[in-house]
């Protein structure tokens, strides 16, 4: 994020022709890529695409709070022609937040400039590869299959999955995990900790190379996340669409993902994660017909209907000019 700007301008210096249109993350420090950029793009418009922000991201416990990140976003925002966002949960929450963030400065708050920026808002969901889903129902036999399929990070809460597979393992029910994702850090303990637990019972712990991921996907029954941050979940709509039943907190974007009817099924206040694993467990036809009945849903996020939707905001974006 902070070097990010240069190494863009330096890119685009180099294309024969301008492009006709820019769409940049929230990663990209925009005020400063277009400074970099002015004498080459001239009136490009620009399009910013919060997948994440900095706004309401937790804290890292082995971090200093570090505001400057919010602030950038808040200025890519402001000068940005288009600010689109991963979900209707990220929409509301970074506006949400804007005016205390902004309230940390003495005077010229600019809070009155928050209205525009809203004003140039819109939610665009993530396009996600499903082609390899394939079609046809998910059919598996033997015990329940859990998946935890999130980055290694504080943000995603591992240790309360782990509790839960704990509890679920003392009581004595037959299942089986498959722990997925990247690791940013050198020692994660709890991971490491829960596998010597449960060496039997957990079939897989680490990153995976793509292909074999997708095969854990389209093995599992039940996709958890017990994250503390989720603007979108990719991982869980590629995890849903291979025909696991997911089984999300209720708050983030995961209401957006889940189809209504089933959010009673699916969605979990915190304190009722056991509880509900438990059921996914003991009740398994249940919870196989739950999964075989969403995975269809999660074609809404698939590229083939989610391309026309970019292409219509490409071509918004260069008509405007």
């Amino acid at each position: 994020m902070r070097g990010g700007a240069v190494t863009l301008a330096e890119q685009l210096a180099s294309l024969d022709t301008p492009p006709v249109a820019i769409v940049v993350s929230d990663m990209v420090d925009l005020p400063a890529f277009l400074a970099f950029t002015r004498r080459q793009i001239a009136d490009v418009p620009v399009a910013l695409y919060f997948h994440e922000s900095q706004l309401t991201y937790p804290d890292s416990p082995q971090m200093e709070p570090d505001l400057s990140y919010a602030v950038t976003n808040w200025l890519s925002a402001l000068v940005a022609d288009r600010v689109i966002f991963n979900s209707h949960y990220h929409h509301d929450v970074f506006f949400e937040e804007l005016p205390r963030l902004l309230r940390h400065f003495p005077d010229l708050t600019h809070e009155h400039r928050i209205a525009e920026v809203r004003a140039r808002a819109e939610v665009l969901e993530v396009g996600v590869d499903l082609a390899w889903v394939g079609a046809g129902a998910h059919s598996r036999q033997g015990p329940i299959r859990f998946v935890w399929n999130h980055r290694w990070e504080h943000d995603k809460d591992p240790v309360t999955f782990f509790s839960a597979v704990d509890t679920l393992a003392a009581e004595g029910h037959e299942f089986e995990v498959v722990v997925c994702g990247e690791n940013f850090r050198v020692e994660p303990s709890e991971f490491t900790e829960a596998g010597l637990r449960h060496p039997d019972r957990i079939l897989h712990i680490g990153h995976a190379p793509i292909d074999e991921y997708r095969g854990w996907l389209l093995s599992a029954d039940v996709v958890v996340s017990t994250a503390q941050q989720e603007f979108f979940g990719i991982a869980v709509v590629e995890a849903m669409a291979a025909g696991a039943m997911p089984l999300l907190p209720r708050r983030l974007s995961y209401p957006e993902l889940v189809p209504a009817e089933w959010h009673d099924h699916c969605l979990y206040p915190p304190e009722n994660l056991v509880e509900r694993m438990r059921r996914a467990v003991t009740h398994v036809d249940e919870t196989r017909r739950i999964a075989a009945a969403i995975a269809p849903t999660m074609s809404r996020f698939g590229w083939d209907t989610m391309a026309p939707r970019y292409r219509r905001l490409i071509d918004a974006l260069t008509e405007a000019t």
